[in-house]
């Protein structure tokens, strides 16, 4: 059977979310009693996975302290990252020495609620043998991802707001579709990221897909949100989370 290791974004700043990460990560701001640290937790574990990886940096040692004083049913262990922001690509390199016993991980940004059936995506990725699989959905952004609609293959990426465009690979009707900041690898796209230096994985999987399979998978009925804007938090109803 193949091991899963979820991986955990909570490194980010926060500054979209302030005032609520004046004194604290993002990872902690709270959603419907619980943080969002470990609603993200308890998605994860609720797949089965047994092993956890979170990445640190603001207030980094308050999440530390945060893990340490919960019982949560899985192994974590923390990548620190307070030396210095490695971004999404780049964080995840730095993380490779706690990766080792794994086939594939499943990425997630701390900020994200959703309903997805995260089994059906890890299942979906590893009957496809994508190198990377992206949950992906049809919402209104600026950015999108470039698809094949018959083979859902990354050909590559659009800004609407500038009317840039990254082409990948060549393809004859894409479908853009919006990155809902939850995706799986196999282990062995590590080995195709620098040594830690700083850098986002979308022009990493846009430089991946010119020669390999990274593909996007849909889950157009789930409910889903990014609290990573204050905003978007005060828009959020009393059992959100209740899926």
């Amino acid at each position: 059977m193949d091991k899963i290791t979820g991986f955990i974004f909570a490194a980010g700043l926060g500054t979209r979310l302030y005032p609520l990460t004046k004194d604290k990560p993002k990872a902690l701001v709270e959603v419907d009693g619980k943080t969002l640290l470990e609603h993200t937790i308890r998605k994860l574990t609720g797949t089965g996975i047994k092993r956890l990886v979170i990445n640190v940096h603001h207030f980094g040692q308050q999440i530390i302290d945060f893990v340490a004083s919960h019982s949560f049913d899985a192994d974590i262990r923390i990548s620190d990252e307070r030396a210095e922001l490695l971004d999404t690509a780049g964080g995840l390199k730095f993380a490779e020495p706690l990766l080792n016993d794994c086939d594939h991980i499943l990425l997630h940004n701390v900020d994200i609620l959703s309903s997805i059936d995260l089994q059906a995506l890890c299942q979906a990725h590893i009957a496809s043998e994508a190198l990377a699989t992206l949950a992906v959905k049809q919402r209104e952004t600026s950015r999108y991802f470039l698809f094949d609609p018959e083979t859902m293959q990354l050909c590559g990426w659009e800004n609407k707001k500038t009317g840039e465009v990254k082409e990948s690979r060549p393809c004859n009707k894409s479908i853009p579709l919006a990155f809902s900041g939850i995706h799986i690898i196999k282990r062995e796209l590590l080995n195709h990221i620098p040594d830690t230096t700083k850098r986002s994985v979308t022009p990493l999987y846009l430089e991946l897909a010119r020669t390999q399979v990274i593909k996007g998978w849909q889950h157009q009925q789930d409910r889903w949100m990014d609290i990573g804007k204050y905003e978007d938090y005060l828009t959020l109803l009393p059992g959100f989370t209740s899926f």
